[in-house]
């Protein structure tokens, strides 16, 4: 059996039709996951045990269990329920896009605001110390001096997160959704050139990689100018 290189060339004019549904799904999906970390984190580090037990119990439940079967329970698994088909969430529920954009939301959340906790605790102590003989209250202290160290430290990570939340969103494609890998699947079941197809796929997913990591690099250094 040989390979057809020809293929793989004719097939990414295709596979990129799929592409604006990846990147929305990618970007949709940050964005909401972003949110969410931003109040896990808020709630871990409040010291209050009622807020810090929910939180730590979400991101250990979303961290342990495959990103595929959450996202099954979601599509397959909620619409089982009375409630939910009646409730005034099933016009969102019922639709694939939305399904798989929860899902990878509540995943990535739980990753995120671990990797922004790993920020906040990483600020130096004397820093805390200095704010307080600045005169600044607890919130202008947080606000001012330890999250912009905090995402600064956590950025190399969050950029590898977001990598991986990009290539989550293939996990699209089981759900009937025409993103790339899906539009893939589509070209592999009328050519039966798998090889070909999904090598096709991979390039686009390494482009949009490499994009992605220099632009983060780029805002990394901008943000640590100061420190070099």
């Amino acid at each position: 059996m040989s390979f057809d290189f020809s293929l793989v060339f004719e097939s990414l004019p295709k596979l990129l039709e799929g592409l604006q549904l990846t990147l929305e799904l990618l970007f949709l999906s940050a964005a909401c996951g972003l949110l969410l970390a931003i109040v896990l984190l808020l709630m871990r580090i409040s010291g209050v045990w009622f807020l810090v037990a929910p939180a730590f119990a979400y991101t250990f439940f979303f961290r342990g269990t495959p990103l595929l079967v959450q996202l099954f329970i979601i599509y397959y698994g909620l619409p089982q329920f009375e409630f939910i088909r009646t409730g005034f969430l099933w016009p969102f529920l019922r639709e694939p896009f939305w399904c798989v954009v929860l899902g990878l939301s509540l995943n990535t959340g739980a990753y995120i605001s671990e990797i922004l906790r790993g920020g906040v605790l990483g600020v130096d102590n004397g820093l805390h110390e200095a704010g307080k003989a600045l005169g600044l209250s607890p919130p202008q202290r947080f606000v001012h001096v330890t999250m912009p160290i905090a995402i600064r430290l956590s950025l190399p990570a969050y950029t590898n997160d977001f990598i991986s939340l990009l290539k989550a969103t293939a996990l699209a494609s089981t759900v009937t959704l025409l993103d790339v890998t899906g539009v893939a699947r589509t070209i592999v079941a009328k050519t039966f050139a798998p090889y070909e197809i999904f090598i096709a796929a991979a390039i686009i997913y390494l482009v949009l990689t490499w994009i992605f990591q220099k632009g983060f690099f780029a805002l990394e250094r901008r943000m640590s100018r100061y420190v070099r």
